[in-house]
């Protein structure tokens, strides 16, 4: 298959924001590349590298000048092979042969192609080809349902090896699927509670109440003497959190899947703020030796709130109550504190406990529901004392008085779940203190996409957290929606932004009783 198939599908799924229309497109494409190109395909357009980083960033890209191909000939087996000797690449005149084999690449591609190929280095494919609609492509060529491709997605944790299990063996290949320990699996995610009072009733009070901890999100498996540890994004942080894999080491078990939180605590066992835990995460690499300035300052602690397998018994399927009974028996004592089956009153108690411990606030969790991986649904409810929403930075306008040359209104705007450019919601430089400003004017023109004399542009790349007190109906944004008295809480260094709230998750915020109005024109 030639890469400018990919390519020209890639630039027809940009141009529409039909989500119908991205899926037809990517099906047929996937169709054509058949099982021999099929996991290529399916990872490119879904913006992602099946080598991981190949160390050809944009520093290293700007230094590669050539002359672009005037007819397409690269096939994407050849792209292919040239990325993974390009990730092999170490040791002594490493960044020379990086340039040379980048150089001798791109100077096999058209301009669209090599266009393609730096946005898809430098992780700025943005085409609103999700996984979602990845996925609802490849169920479409290879004539299976969604639902057969989403769950082997979720215990592969890859869905380019789906892809080419669907179209080689179709349902019957995707069934044969299972939760393999040692594989991390797509985590389950919550979705924003309105009140503790909505949440518990939802549920008939059949519910599990935990405290919400501002931590990072980590996954643990063991298998004999073997640990693994990673991260939200199922990456593969064993290597620098050797306090986390000693103490699974040492539980009663040959072999356990466990979710979690970690977080690094003061002496007086308060959570520290999130970016400190964060730091412990931010250049670890399978192998890589662990960066621990203070080992007494950095410690992490785990707590599980989930078990998804226990010496050979896979928990996925069965309801919350059986799974926190495994998880128990084999981690109580690093077990998240929670309520099993409380009164209201005890329910308002606790979450007020939670806030007195320093914590972001409860998590309402249906004691009757499955473990449902990669999807966020209403079965984990985040309650907090005011509504969060995680939200993509858009843009940002250049500050006055105190804030002059400091990067500082931030442009927000939420997912759109077809597939297309976020929606913009609002602005805000709340919150923003001034070691933020200065981290926003050095990072922000690292994600660039254009400026103008007010306003410096990005590429929907960052996540932050924002604090709001409600949200409004206004013709003034695209969404019809504008956010009330927003401000930032902090950057999201393990969010990406397919993972932001939706703009159905911001218009739900709105009273009961009003819809968002229509744009009007001109609206920004």
């Amino acid at each position: 298959m030639l890469l400018s198939e990919v390519v020209t599908a890639s630039a027809d799924v940009r141009a529409t924001r039909s989500r119908k229309a991205k899926i037809a497109t990517l099906a047929a494409l996937v169709g054509r590349a058949g099982p021999e190109a099929v996991a290529q395909v399916v990872a490119w357009v879904s913006g992602e590298l099946p080598q991981g980083r190949v160390g050809a960033g944009w520093r290293t890209l700007a230094a590669v000048e050539v002359t672009p191909a005037g007819t397409p000939t690269l096939t994407v087996a050849a792209v292919d092979s040239a990325l993974t000797e390009l990730a092999s690449i170490n040791g002594d005149r490493s960044a020379a042969r990086r340039r040379e084999l980048l150089a001798t690449l791109l100077s096999a591609a058209t301009a669209a192609e090599r266009d393609f190929l730096i946005r898809l280095l430098t992780g700025e494919l943005r085409q609103g080809a999700l996984a979602a609609i990845v996925t609802e492509a490849v169920a479409v060529a290879a004539g299976v349902p969604v639902e057969a491709v989403r769950r082997a997605a979720m215990l592969s944790g890859r869905l380019p090896v789906t892809a080419v299990a669907a179209l080689t063996g179709g349902a019957a290949a995707l069934a044969e699927f299972r939760l393999e320990v040692g594989r991390p699996i797509q985590p389950m995610l919550a979705a924003p509670g309105a009140t503790l009072d909505d949440a518990f009733a939802e549920f008939d009070g059949d519910v599990s109440v935990e405290h919400k901890l501002d931590g990072a999100r980590i996954q643990v498996h063991r298998k004999g003497s073997q640990v693994w540890v990673f991260t939200r994004t199922l990456r593969d942080i064993t290597a620098g959190v050797p306090e986390l894999v000693r103490l699974v080491a040492e539980l009663p078990c040959e072999s356990v899947v466990l979710d979690g939180e970690t977080l690094a605590l003061t002496d007086s066992g308060r959570p520290r703020p999130f970016q400190e835990t964060m730091s412990r995460f931010a250049t670890v690499e399978p192998g890589a030796a662990p960066e621990i300035t203070s080992a007494r300052d950095l410690l992490l602690h785990p707590y599980f709130f989930d078990c998804l397998h226990l010496d050979g018994i896979d928990f996925l399927d069965a309801p919350l109550r059986e799974r926190r009974a495994a998880l128990l028996r084999v981690a109580r004592r690093h077990a998240i504190p929670a309520l099993v089956d409380p009164d209201a009153e005890s329910a308002a108690e606790y979450f007020d406990g939670a806030l007195a411990a320093g914590h972001e606030g409860i998590m309402i969790k249906s004691l009757a529901a499955p473990y449902a991986a990669g999807r966020r649904g209403r079965t984990w409810q985040k309650i907090k004392p005011t509504h969060t929403l995680d939200l993509v930075v858009l843009g940002a306008e250049w500050g006055y008085g105190r804030r002059t040359g400091y990067l500082s209104n931030l442009h927000l705007g939420a997912r759109d779940p077809a597939g297309g450019e976020p929606i913009m919601v609002g602005k805000t430089f709340k919150g923003l203190t001034d070691a933020l400003l200065q981290w926003q004017t050095t990072e922000f023109p690292l994600h660039e996409r254009s400026r103008d004399q007010h306003t410096v542009y990005l590429w929907p790349e960052l996540v932050v957290e924002i604090a709001l007190d409600g949200v409004q109906v206004s013709p003034r944004y695209p969404g019809g929606v504008a956010l009330r008295f927003a401000r930032v809480v902090r950057y999201r260094p393990d969010r990406e932004p397919a993972d932001a709230d939706t703009i159905d998750a911001v218009r739900a915020l709105l009273p009961e009783g009003l819809a968002a109005v229509p744009p009007q024109p001109g609206a920004q």
